[in-house]
């Protein structure tokens, strides 16, 4: 295990992993992100997640990235039944056959949104109005696992044909994708990620 090579105050969940599971916490984890190849990138991983560690699935992130396309919803889209049991062989992935199929049905359900939305990234900010939300958690005890916001997006995406979008699973991608700042306020990306909201609003 790894802890941090320096002394800045960070989050209790990024300590001790592995140095990817750090840089994530350091690089990527609540940054407001308006992408839609990445807001598809984590939907994906995501759900690829349910019963799982987020570490069992970021340590395979780069399998994901070959299996499924560079993460190109278009290109998920057309998987068809022999390219999903063929990754049903792929050790670079979790190899469980419904997060398999709903990835594919998943991004056809995410095309669907940006035809109607114009993009995923407009339809899923209009959730926070276009701004984050700042949590200001002082401890891991007062992060909750679901809000009413991640009950409300759960059952929109579930309406629109998605899967594996339960609201725990939910919360957790609002909290990646940075339209929630899960930030300890005692972390140093507290700060950074509430500027870079700033930035953008």
């Amino acid at each position: 295990m790894r802890e941090a090579s320096d002394a800045r105050p960070r989050c209790d969940w990024a300590l001790g992993v592995s140095a990817a599971y750090l840089a994530y916490h350091d690089d990527e984890w609540g940054v407001p992100t308006h992408d839609d190849r990445r807001l598809f990138e984590f939907l994906l991983l995501e759900g690829a997640q349910a019963g799982l560690s987020w570490a069992t699935v970021l340590h395979r992130r780069e399998g994901y990235r070959r299996a499924f396309a560079d993460f190109d919803p278009a290109a998920v889209a057309r998987f068809d039944e022999a390219h999903c049991a063929r990754l049903l062989t792929d050790p670079g992935i979790i190899r469980n056959r419904l997060k398999v199929a709903s990835a594919v049905s998943n991004a056809r359900a995410f095309l669907e949104v940006q035809s109607a939305f114009g993009s995923f990234d407009a339809y899923l900010w209009r959730f926070v109005d276009g701004q984050p939300i700042d949590g200001r958690r002082a401890s891991m005890a007062e992060v909750p696992a679901t809000t009413p916001l991640s009950d409300t997006l759960s059952r929109d995406l579930r309406k629109r044909g998605f899967r594996f979008v339960g609201s725990t699973i939910v919360y957790a991608y609002l909290q990646a994708m940075g339209l929630v700042n899960d930030h300890l306020l005692h972390c140093h990306r507290h700060a950074a990620c509430q500027a870079l909201a700033s930035d953008v609003a």
